[in-house]
């Protein structure tokens, strides 16, 4: 199984940028998939999740700003970034829970795309 992410660059305060994470491979079943972020010196954190029914999970601070959305049919996720603080400066990675077809559910992570916000 294989994640990956793009979507990532250089904005400034205020912009906009959208994230995709596509998942390939032997794939029986995704259970969640979604970002996570990390930022130099700092631990990686959750952004936004998405579980297989459309179940939603977000940071409190990116509630209102980013919406995760997921494409079942490509298995692909989506997050599109809006109101860019520089706080949201970070390497983010696509995170996937997913089941194989020989039934082993598992945690896999995608590259890391960098997400820079300008001040």
């Amino acid at each position: 199984v294989q994640l990956q992410a793009s979507g990532g660059g250089l904005v400034q305060a205020g912009g906009s940028l959208r994230l995709s994470c596509a998942a390939s491979g032997s794939i029986y079943r995704i259970n969640i998939m979604g970002w996570y972020r990390q930022a130099p010196g700092a631990q990686r954190e959750l952004v936004a999740l998405i579980t297989s029914d459309g179940t939603t999970n977000y940071a409190d601070s990116v509630k209102g700003r980013f919406t995760i959305s997921r494409d079942n049919s490509k298995n692909t996720v989506y997050l599109p970034m809006n109101s860019l603080k520089p706080e949201d400066t970070a390497v983010y990675y696509c995170y996937g829970n997913i089941r194989t077809p020989h039934l082993v559910t598992d945690d896999y992570w995608g590259q890391g795309t960098l997400v820079t916000v300008s001040s």
